[in-house]
């Protein structure tokens, strides 16, 4: 498979393209080392300074670019950083800047607004990135079933600390603050909100943490402890701002991070999330995942105290953890052509660092010169406890594009630096990189405290080959995306749309398939169909966004005049499960009627007229509708009716259970034969109410002696009159403007009399049945009732139903009532039923309208657009076998959100930081550094406020508070927005102060809406129960 992550060309290019990695994977040909313990990173999920996503970021890099952000006094201020710090001559105003921190898709997750406030950015970040992997790596987020682990690394709360120092906390504030900020809850939450239940533990050791718990994820997943795990880090201080340079620190005075240069001064601060999935290899490709890269060998170490100090770094313990890295990946160092350094660009830090790997690698067979260096840091700061595993993700890239992107702002090599003979090199432009084996990389990550990280992996072997999947086939496919709000669907769109076109060598199967087996399905939904990558992409653009809310379906079963030649191939196309039943309702038939319908079912050029006659369009449709119906039902839908036309109800009392499959295709097979040789006739369509068309036919009769009988009730206006063919053309000759007309083209007039003697041998046919009761209700066209489940069926039923008129208006008015809001979908050939159902206020959903030339294509939408309605449609059945394929995932764009404790108090002329009201306004987009204005007022409802308040408006407000959650309802349930057992004691805690009543909290759990809380409160309020 093709990577989707687009190429990029070496800076001297200038440009972008969409075509294959340039580094072409090796076979996988390596007899030298085991690989059964080989971990796959299946899925990958970065946000950095300056790029929003990972495509973005590894263009930037191999460009070369710095990201970082110088920024200015008034952003500063805004932020919160005092006048007094932004003013000071040593203060450096740059760091990597990550745009949008503050902004949580809280709802996804289920979090109130309340709790997604107080949570640390950095957490929720990792939420979001972790779900972004998932989705990368061809999980659904919601539903994924393999034992998954979560290791996640985070720098430690600048937001707490904000909090905290607020001053505005009481102490059931601080217990929620620490809940939603200490690290000890980041791992156990993305568990928790995910369904996740592996081992989820908290990683910290400072600089090292994330590359650390790549360290303890493989362990876990190599001891089976997991067969899955996520590894998720974000560094995000708050606010993010400058530093102040002290003479001798680890922070620069340029504002520039240089690692290994000859001028540099220190390192930055960056924000960033990172994330990463990771499988044992040999599993992840059995599943035909597309790994980035393999992980091979990890280490782990500690300093101990031979070293100058504690938050000195040493040489030896460096040297001793890539040795024992590239020990567990039973590898040589003349096999690497890359090391992602930890390079922070201090003084001492790089050359100790340079020192330490030159000696280690060239001792393990490294020659000189050999191994290019990366330092991601130059490019965007350091991002802190994210810093290791944004190392990782850019070394997996390096070895899978194999380019090699030059060190930022690098111009002259550090003279500390031994160059002699190590076995470093640092590249100053993009450089390709060839290599007759598998292009292997290390990763070190070294924390303050002496904890010490490295990471040896190898490029991908070659995919194996896509079977008989051809990318660009010409066949339909659909691809379902769905999202937690219409903004966040339209970006999705948007981004899938972009990336479409990019991705030619990915087949539309896999595409397809991981669209629908590899996301959850939210509550906003769209689907689009078509046969090309470009195509897909322009459909993306414009497609409807639609609210998934589902409502009970109805199956309509259309009967005889809705046939046309190869009405089968649609359902053959499209349906999955449609071709098996089919083949098992005609070997049924008898065989030559069976080879008959075959063709006619098969092939367009089949002879309408033929199709036409009686004796083969009823068992022809019977056989289609009762496959399309039950391959439905296999897809998910569930109906929870059935209405049949004329023949559809057949069909009906077959899927119902009344008649079994063999009894009913010999039962229509013989209601055709009977019909064919009854007197012809013809029937004639009015636009008429049921009371008009008979006065019409009355005068009609007594003026010409021809008489019409009622033969369909169809909708509130519109029925049908049969009789002989010369008196229905003279009645329609007749009615002039009467009345609207259209003579149908059949060659009998069912459901009058002219079919008495086709009655009489139904009667005869099915006295031998043996019935069983209905388990689905279902029409009865002579009635217009709805026969209710359990219900018992007379054998005589078939052959009055075959002479009655057809009341299928008063049947689906009584499917209205008793399902009100029900879709309606038509399991069948044209539209005919559906615009009855329309008539009588239903939904309608006809499966094979027939109205492009691309009928397939209309049957799979048709089917998708039930998935977009919410019904339970099996989506990867429907969308078709595949692979995993990396496809950009949801796009969040929930609010911005900030505690109010956490509201930056502006710079006086001092530098001091009075609060102001400005807590309440929003920040823009226009200041990235800004935190977005808080949703509530600081502190809870005050108890002269409450006073003043009916306790309905009391209950409420203290349910926002504790929430975050305005525009309540009676039916708002303190649970669906995101409340627990523990915010439930504080609101028992604080109706009691507020209203001075004591509140039993399982009162409060049992009932859990703002209209029972309300109630309660009020009857104890009435009983005088006060504390």
């Amino acid at each position: 498979m093709t990577d989707p992550l687009p190429h990029v060309p070496g800076p001297e290019q200038h440009g972008t393209g969409s075509g294959p990695p340039s580094g072409a994977p090796f076979s996988g040909e390596d007899t030298q080392r085991d690989r059964s313990l080989d971990i796959a990173v299946t899925g990958m999920a970065g946000r950095f300074p300056g790029a929003a996503d990972i495509p973005t970021w590894w263009r930037a890099l191999l460009r070369g670019e710095v990201l970082t952000t110088r920024l200015d006094r008034d952003a500063l201020l805004a932020a919160g950083e005092p006048a007094s710090v932004a003013d000071d001559p040593d203060y450096v105003p740059v760091r990597g800047l990550l745009a949008d921190a503050d902004r949580f898709e809280h709802t996804l997750f289920g979090i109130s607004r309340r709790e997604a406030e107080l949570m640390d950015p950095q957490h929720r970040l990792m939420l979001e990135a972790a779900w972004t992997a998932l989705e990368d790596a061809g999980c659904d987020p919601v539903t994924e079933s393999r034992v998954t682990g979560v290791y996640a690394s985070a720098s430690s709360s600048a937001y707490l600390r904000a909090m905290l120092t607020s001053g505005s906390l009481d102490s059931a504030d601080i217990e929620e603050v620490l809940r939603a900020t200490e690290p000890d809850y980041m791992a156990t939450r993305i568990a928790y909100r995910l369904g996740l239940t592996g081992p989820a533990l908290s990683v910290l050791t400072a600089c090292s943490s994330s590359l650390v718990a790549v360290h303890l994820a493989v362990q876990a997943l190599l001891n089976g402890e997991c067969e899955q795990a996520v590894v998720v880090a974000a560094a995000v201080d708050f606010p993010q701002a400058g530093h102040l340079h002290l003479p001798g620190g680890i922070l620069s005075a340029s504002g520039d991070c240089r690692p290994f240069d000859a001028e540099a001064d220190g390192t930055l601060a960056g924000s960033g999330v990172v994330a990463v999935v990771l499988r044992p290899y040999e599993d992840a490709v059995a599943d035909g995942c597309d790994p980035y890269g393999a992980i091979i060998g990890t280490a782990v170490n500690n300093d101990g105290s031979a070293k100058a100090g504690y938050q000195a770094p040493s040489a030896t313990g460096q040297e001793a953890v890539i040795g024992a890295a590239l020990a567990a990946a039973d590898v040589t160092a003349d096999s690497l052509g890359y090391l992602e350094a930890h390079a922070t660009g201090t003084r001492v830090g790089d050359p100790i660092e340079w020192s330490a790997a030159s000696a280690v690698l060239r001792r393990l067979g490294a020659r000189p010169g050999q191994i290019a260096v990366g330092a991601v840091k130059a490019n965007m700061g350091h991002l802190d406890a994210a810093s290791g595993l944004a190392s990782l993700i850019k070394a997996l890239l390096v070895v899978r594009e194999g380019k090699v992107p030059p060190v930022a702002g690098f111009r002259r090599l550090n003279p500390l630096l031994e160059t002699g003979d190590s076995p470093l090199r640092i590249p100053a432009a993009c450089e390709q990189w060839d290599s007759s084996g598998p292009r292997r990389a290390g990763v070190s990550s070294f924390g303050i405290g002496g904890t010490n990280a490295h990471v040896v992996i190898e490029q991908p072997a070659a995919a194996p080959a896509a079977g008989e999947q051809q990318p660009n086939s010409a066949e339909d496919r659909v691809l379902m995306l769905s999202a937690v709000s219409p903004d966040a669907l339209r970006h999705t769109e948007r981004r899938l749309a972009d990336r479409l076109p990019g991705l030619t060598g990915v087949p539309l199967t896999d595409i397809a398939h991981t669209l629908a087996a590899g996301r959850a399905g939210l509550a906003h939904r769209t689907a689009v169909a078509g046969r090309s990558h470009q195509e897909l992409a322009d459909r993306l653009r414009t497609a409807p966004v639609r609210a998934a809310a589902p409502e009970p379906v109805v199956l309509l079963l259309p009967g005889q005049g809705s046939q046309h030649p190869g009405m089968a191939l649609p359902f053959q196309e499209a349906l999955p499960g449609f071709t098996a039943v089919l083949l098992e309702c005609l070997e049924h038939l008898e065989l030559q009627l069976a080879d008959r319908v075959r063709a006619a079912l098969y092939d367009p050029c089949f002879p309408a007229g033929e199709l036409a006659r009686t004796e083969l369009a009823q068992p022809a449709l019977f056989c289609v509708e009762y496959a399309a119906a039950t391959a439905l039902r296999t897809l998910g839908v569930r109906p929870v009716a059935l209405a049949g036309h004329s023949l559809g109800e057949i069909t009906a009392a077959a899927l119902s259970g009344v008649l079994g499959l063999a009894d009913a295709v010999a039962l229509v097979t013989e209601r055709g034969r009977a019909m064919q040789a009854c007197p012809p006739g013809t029937m004639v369509s009015l636009a008429l109410s049921e009371k008009r068309a008979l006065e019409l036919a009355g005068d009609f009769a007594d003026g010409t002696g021809h008489r019409l009988e009622l033969a369909a009730v169809n909708t509130a206006e519109s029925c049908v009159l049969a009789g002989p063919e010369a008196a229905a053309e003279a009645f329609a000759e007749w009615l002039g403007d009467r009345g609207k007309a259209r003579v149908l083209r059949t060659s009998h007039a069912f459901h009058t009399s002219m079919i008495d003697p086709a009655a009489a041998r139904l009667q005869e046919a099915a006295a031998g049945l043996t019935l069983g009761r209905a388990g689905l209700p279902y029409v009865s066209n002579p009635t217009g009732a709805l026969l209710a489940s359990g219900s018992t069926v007379e054998p005589g039923t078939f052959a009055r139903q075959a002479r009655s008129t057809v009341r299928f208006a008063a049947g689906l008015a009584a499917i209205a009532e008793e399902y009100p809001g029900a879709v309606a979908v038509e399991a069948g050939p044209g539209r005919t039923l559906s615009a009855m159902a329309e008539a009588a206020g239903l939904t309608a959903v006809p499966l094979s309208p027939g109205r492009s030339d691309r009928p397939g294509e209309e049957t799979l939408l048709a089917l998708a657009g039930l998935w977009t309605r919410g019904l339970p449609v099996d989506a990867a059945a429907l969308a078709g076998d595949g692979r995993p394929a990396h496809l950009p995932g949801h796009a969040f764009a929930g609010p911005r959100l900030l505690a109010p404790a956490a509201v930056p108090r502006a710079s006086g002329p001092a530098g001091t930081r009075p609060r102001e009201d400005a807590a309440t306004q929003e920040a823009t987009p226009a200041n990235p550094l800004a935190p977005a204005a808080a949703a509530t007022p600081s502190g809870g409802v005050s108890a002269s406020a409450a006073t003043r308040r009916t306790p309905a408006e009391a209950v409420a407000a203290l349910w926002t508070d504790l929430l975050g959650s305005p525009g309540l309802s009676a039916e708002s349930d303190f649970y669906d927005l995101g409340g627990d057992s523990l915010q439930l004691v504080r609101l028992a805690r604080r109706i009691g102060d507020d209203l001075g009543v004591r509140v039993p909290i399982r009162e409060l759990m049992t009932g859990t809406t703002l209209g029972r809380h309300t109630a309660l409160v009020e009857s104890l309020l009435m009983a005088g129960d006060r504390p």
